[in-house]
């Protein structure tokens, strides 16, 4: 238990002490392309070291890791300040007045609101030109359409429940599914109606029907760099940084920049470089990254497995031995392992924010939970059905019971428990790749950003050397668990 709780003591400080500025973006492309400029407009103006978090699970896992400082500077949204994180109406006010509401308001939870970008990316309801609808009003009573939202408009107050309200549609709330595959679905005639920003990259390579606010619905959406009062504080030489960005991109500016990202497939670092170095902000290319990043996310990938297995191992196999011969006291510890085992993996990672903020703590915290179950469970079984007659021989020799555990029982289990250690290190290989959703990093990345941007080759480029990692850690584990297992046993 010591070495359990100096681990997890070394990985807290570890993740904890930080000197660079960090920058984080939502798991959209827009979000990227804006933290991308954020990331080098600073660092070439201010001398400060600058890390990337792109691609985090959405606004409140954002505005909480921003909260939490865990984080120190994201791009976003008026409209979404207004409505999805402070829960305030929109009641038709003009862009001034939301501005103006969310800067004092966020003041108060110790965040500053940097000067706007210039461009305002609204939300809008895209749809095929020959259903012939051609305003929000129109979806009256068209409870036939496949409406496919994307997973935070269905939720959001100012998406899909408040513009049921709004305009009284009488809709049941529709299925949602990832903003980067809306498009395709759409397109194919999967889905009929789905969300989209005015700004999207896409918009242009489809012949998609853009239907009116007729209502006038949806606040104003000017985009913002937000940063932490105590980012701001310590770091003088942002704000100067950011105020080169005010009023730099208008919509048709924006749209191209989302193109080039979206559609041509360029990367970010050139694409944030040309437009910073024609409004005369950055003069230096930043330089390519010395290691591949598939290469990074591996090892990052492998470093989270790897310690969340090894302390579930330390704590998992005592605690299996320390119930043997203890019935009711084993029925609670398996019930409440195995109950973590049914909390979703994306709500386990989500519980873990307000605790342990983003990164890598909590993700490995979460992996080491889903790890327990099957290793204790495995040391358990494999303690428990060892041979009775083989015990009662041992007690006849003068064994005492602890050398019947440790010389006995246990080298008996071996491999029933190497089993289960196989088996949670697999697991955690393939569940690992959602951690990057809360910045943790690993092969992750690259499978969220290939959704996003509907890339199939990102996707691959993620998904086989994860499964080639578990197939290669089944295999070592497979041959070590033969080695441990004693001879004729």
């Amino acid at each position: 238990m010591r070495k359990l709780i100096l681990i997890l003591f070394c990985v807290f400080c570890v993740t904890s002490m930080r000197s660079q500025v960090v920058i984080a973006s939502k798991n959209f492309p827009e979000s990227s392309v804006l933290a991308e400029l954020i990331a080098q407009t600073i660092e070439q103006n201010t001398g400060l070291d600058v890390e990337r978090k792109f691609g985090l699970g959405g606004t409140l896992i954002c505005y909480e890791a921003l909260k939490s400082g865990e984080i120190d500077i994201y791009p976003e949204y008026t409209g979404t300040a207004l409505t999805a994180i402070l829960k305030l109406p929109y009641g038709g006010k003009n862009p001034d007045e939301v501005l103006q509401i969310v800067r004092e308001k966020l003041k108060e939870e110790q965040l500053r609101v940097a000067p706007l970008f210039g461009f305002n990316n609204t939300y809008v309801l895209a749809t095929r030109p020959e259903l012939q609808l051609e305003k929000i009003s129109d979806l009256k009573g068209q409870g036939q359409l496949n409406f496919g939202f994307s997973n935070e408009f269905t939720q959001r107050e100012d998406g899909f429940p408040g513009l049921n309200k709004a305009y009284n549609l009488g809709l049941s709330t529709p299925r949602g599914l990832d903003h980067g595959l809306a498009y395709k679905a759409l397109s194919d005639g999967s889905i009929d109606i789905t969300d989209a920003y005015s700004t999207d990259g896409k918009l242009s390579t489809f012949g998609f029907q853009l239907l009116e606010d007729d209502k006038n619905f949806f606040p104003p959406y000017y985009a913002f760099p937000l940063i932490s009062e105590a980012a701001a504080l310590r770091y003088p030489k942002l704000l100067d940084a950011l105020d080169l960005l005010e009023g730099k991109l208008d919509e048709q500016t924006m749209r191209e920049l989302n193109y080039r990202y979206e559609v041509s497939g360029e990367l970010l670092p050139a694409i944030a470089f040309d437009f910073l170095k024609e409004k005369g902000i950055v003069d230096q290319r930043p330089e390519s990254a010395a290691m591949h990043p598939i290469v990074k996310q591996t090892i990052d990938h492998l470093k989270l497995t790897l310690l969340a297995t090894l302390i579930a191992v330390l704590l998992a196999v005592p605690m299996g031995m320390g119930i043997i011969g203890k019935k009711r006291l084993a029925n609670v510890v398996m019930s409440a392992t195995g109950a973590v085992q049914t909390i979703p993996s994306l709500a386990l990672l989500g519980f873990m924010i307000p605790l342990f903020g983003i990164g890598f703590l909590p993700a490995v915290i979460a992996l080491f939970l889903y790890a327990l179950l099957p290793i204790l469970r495995n040391t358990y079984t494999g303690l428990q059905e060892t041979d009775p007659i083989l015990i009662e021989a041992g007690k006849a020799m003068g064994m005492t019971k602890n050398q019947i555990l440790f010389q006995l029982r246990l080298p008996l289990a071996a491999n029933v428990i190497m089993a289960g250690i196989r088996t949670a290190l697999t697991i955690n290989i393939g569940t690992a790749t959602l951690a990057a959703f809360i910045g943790a990093g690993g092969l992750g990345e690259s499978i969220i950003t290939g959704i996003t941007l509907n890339d199939n080759n990102l996707i691959l480029q993620g998904a086989i050397p994860a499964a080639l990692l578990a197939l290669i850690a089944d295999r070592l584990m497979l041959w070590l668990q033969k080695s441990l297992t004693p001879k004729g046993g």
